[in-house]
Formats: structure tokens, sequence, C-alpha cells
């Protein structure tokens, strides 16, 4: 259509929402569909948490507030990484915006220009290289394979680097492989960076809390202190706290950089929800201790779902340090036919005939940046999960 903006022609929906509604709209015409695609937590947002909205509600604080945060909520965020990340930072140094996506897209239209290069680990959570195109730069990928658990070297952030590169995207654990950067591997990357002064560190942490097997989480910042002046720390309270559709995402950073995010953010959406404001400042402050039950859980699944699809014909399913996705190889399976007569050439063939004939719904590795693979979230009941593996195996099973 001539009167869209050329900008849309460089942008692709995004796969994992397409996915959820996909399944969606196969379970409402009455199929049997079990859905691994959202990312998000099935368990509900804590009492306390919306015990606090509701009080916001009745105390009438349902107006306008700051453009990127009440103040409260700001002083809550500065404790947060104070206590947990060892990170100063001063409420003129936080912005608060709807969702994490925003916070990032915001830094994103802030800062880049024609020609300017963002570095993106692939596998990549599929929002950020549409993000880097919406705002006029330039996405480049650097792989990361199965053989280094999905996981960054030193090298191949070396060999990315270009005098054009503005940004580092580094997402830790990742979305989609649940891969986690220990101190010693963040500190040979963060060793990279303090050679490139003009590359600057966009470290997305929304999967901080939900590590197992002992994994101790941390962030560039924390673990370079030289790179403080240069990087934004960016979270949120969706994953931890259960709470993806209250939308609110934080940063913190340079008080310019901050600045910049609060005038895109002045003109576009403003401020977040005032009751989400609340109920977030109610998550952070308030007890913590259903993290480690919720962390227990998660790892139960994720045992179940390792063990399962590494029985499966054709798959290879590493295991994960943290967030609640595995991203299992396929190679094993490409070249083969389905049950059914359909030839598996791509992962997303894979997972299209997975969905059409098992009733089961992945998000395929294409989307995320590497191939032969797909996705599953494993944010929901064992049972489900149970299921769906048995599918996936039996699907497998009958490849020929």
């Amino acid at each position: 259509m001539a009167f869209l903006s050329d900008t849309l022609s460089r942008v692709k929906p995004s796969p994992t929402i397409a996915v959820s509604n996909l399944a969606a709209e196969l379970k409402a015409q009455g199929k049997d569909v079990i859905g691994l695609g959202a990312g998000e937590p099935d368990f509900d947002t804590p009492q306390n948490i919306k015990d606090a909205a509701k009080a916001a509600i009745d105390a009438g604080r349902t107006k306008y507030t700051a453009v990127d945060g009440i103040a409260e909520l700001k002083q809550a965020i500065c404790k947060k990484f104070e206590r947990e990340n060892g990170l100063s930072y001063k409420p003129s140094q936080v912005s608060v915006g709807t969702g994490g996506k925003q916070i990032l897209y915001n830094a994103l239209m802030a800062t880049l220009n024609p020609g300017d290069e963002v570095i993106i680990p692939a596998p990549y959570w599929v929002s950020y290289p549409d993000m880097v195109l919406l705002a006029g730069g330039t996405p480049v990928i650097a792989t990361a394979t199965i053989e280094t658990n999905f996981k960054l070297t030193p090298e191949a952030l070396e060999a990315a680097i270009t005098p054009k590169t503005k940004w580092f995207i580094f997402n830790s654990p990742s979305n989609p492989t649940g891969a986690g950067y220990t101190r010693a591997e963040l500190k040979a990357l963060t060793d990279v960076l303090l050679r490139h002064p003009h590359v600057w560190i966009m470290s997305d942490d929304m999967y901080e809390h939900l590590v197992f097997d002992g994994f101790e989480f941390c962030t560039p910042a924390e673990v370079e202190p030289a790179l403080y002046e240069r990087t934004l720390t960016c979270n949120g309270v969706s994953k931890a706290y259960a709470m993806t559709g209250w939308r609110i995402g934080y940063a913190a950073g340079p008080e310019n950089m901050i600045g910049a995010m609060r005038k895109i953010q002045s003109q576009s959406t403003s401020n977040p929800s005032s009751v989400s404001q609340w109920a977030a400042v109610e998550a952070l402050n308030g007890p913590q201790d259903f993290l480690a039950d919720n962390v227990a859980l998660f790892l139960r699944r994720r045992n179940l779902v390792v063990e399962m699809l590494n029985a499966a014909e054709g798959i290879t399913c590493p295991t994960p340090d943290g967030a609640f996705y595995v991203y299992p190889s396929i190679a094993g399976c490409i070249g083969k036919t389905s049950p059914a007569g359909k030839k598996i050439e791509t992962d997303e063939d894979f997972a299209t005939a997975l969905l059409e004939e098992e009733g089961v719904a992945v998000v395929f590795g294409g989307a995320f940046g590497l191939s032969p693979n797909f996705r599953v979230s494993y944010a929901t009941s064992d049972d489900n999960l149970r299921e769906a593996c048995s599918r996936i195996q039996r699907f497998c099973a009958g490849l020929k």
C-alpha cells in the first residue's frame, strides 16, 4: 500500500506473538493444541502486589504521572540495583517505561543515526534486530553456536566491532536459549569492550532471577565498573514477578542518556500506567521469598523437558542456565519427511508440520537467527509439557 512508511518494509511482525495467536485460534476452533510459544510465567501475580494496585486505585492514584516514572518507583529501582547488583544509581539516572521493550526501543531511537551498527548475538530475542531497523540503525549479527552453549566468544565480539558500532546488546540469561554467562565469561567480553571506548552496552537483564543449579547472575557494569558510564542496565517486573500484562520495564544509566529517552517517551506514550507503577513499587520493595519457589518449579519443568526432548530422535537439547526456554537443535530431522508427507527442509517446516500433525505450537529457530532449532517455553504445567514432549517424540519417530 503506497501510503505506508518505507520503514515498515524493513521490519516483520513478532514471530513469537504470531505463534501464540495461531495456537489460540486453533484452540478456539476446537482443535487440541498445546502452546509452547508464550514467554510468560503461567502463575498469578503475587497477592501483595495485586493488593498494592487495588490500594492505589482506592487512593485515587489514577492520574498522569511524571513521564518516565513516579519518584517512589525510581527510588525502589535504585535500591534494587544497590541491593542485588552492587550498582549505585540516582533517581535521575532511572527511566521507567511501558514494559522492557519500550525501554530498549527508546534508547535505540534516542541514539541511532543512519549507518550506526548494533551488535546482536544470535540466537537473539526476535525484537532486537527489528527495533534497531525501526530506529534507523543496522543490526550486525554475531553468531554463537551450540558448541559454545549459545554463548558469544570474545573473539566473535571483537570481530563484529567496527568504527560504526554504536551498541552491543547483551542478554543473560538469554531468550531464546536460557544460556547464562558466568562472571569469567562476561569479564572476557567486557575486556574486549574496554578496548573499544566508542561502543555502548545495552544489558537486558529481564531473566535475572530465573537461574538454576547455583548459577550466579552478574551484569556488565557490575563485572567491569570501568564500563559504568557507557552501560544501560535494563530490567523489568514482567518475568520474575509474573507481571507481564502490567507493562513495567526500567533502565538505569548516564543522566544524558536517560534524559534523551525521556524526551522520546514524552512524545510517544508518556507515562506508564499509574496503577502498574504502584504495583511495581511493592514488587521491588516487598517480600521476595516466593522467587525461590518459582525457580524450583521452573527447574523441575526444565529437567523434564530437557530429558524428554533429548529422548526424541534427531533432537539435541542443551541444558540451559536460566530463563524458561530450551533451544534444541533438530539437525537430525532435516531432510526427512513427516508422517503426513511434508518435507522437512527448514526448522520452520518442522514447526509447521508439528503444529498441523501433532497440535504442538513451538517457535522455529530462524526467527531467533540460528537454525535448525526451535524454542520451547516451559512456562506451562507439567502435564502440558509431558504431553507436548510425548507428541514431539512421536512426531520425530515418524519422520522418514
